[in-house]
């Protein structure tokens, strides 16, 4: 099992979804941001790595929001879910294709990966 993390990075009642490049696994469905926690990081300490990566932007960390295990095909994840806001910086298209800042009503419109769309029934579920 795969250790990954994604962002919830909030600007008031929106938060930022990304959408996967074309040519990689889960192509073109929408994902929060984040990606593999490696050797020797924690959590909080990759998410800031994989957003600096992507985004080019520096996330304030908060506390993990949910948590939730999925099999790909490919891959069986563990994700975890922090909450997080833009320390510094805007977000650019480094890595994915599209970025939209959307509210929790509007994530219906858009095709997430499974183990994302599990974490954004938990969030309705709290909402």
């Amino acid at each position: 099992m795969v250790e990954v993390v994604a962002a919830l990075i909030r600007d008031g009642s929106r938060f930022l979804i990304c959408r996967r490049p074309a040519h990689k696994a889960r192509g073109l469905l929408w994902e929060f941001v984040g990606g593999k926690v490696e050797s020797g990081e924690t959590g909080q300490q990759a998410l800031i790595r994989e957003c600096r990566e992507e985004l080019g932007i520096t996330l304030r960390v908060e506390e993990a929001v949910t948590e939730v295990t999925h099999a790909y095909p490919d891959i069986t994840v563990h994700l975890t879910l922090y909450g997080a806001t833009i320390a510094e910086g805007t977000p650019q298209l480094l890595e994915h294709s599209e970025l939209r800042w959307i509210t929790l009503a509007e994530a219906g419109e858009y095709e997430f990966c499974p183990a994302d769309a599990q974490m954004l029934r938990t969030l309705r579920k709290r909402a």
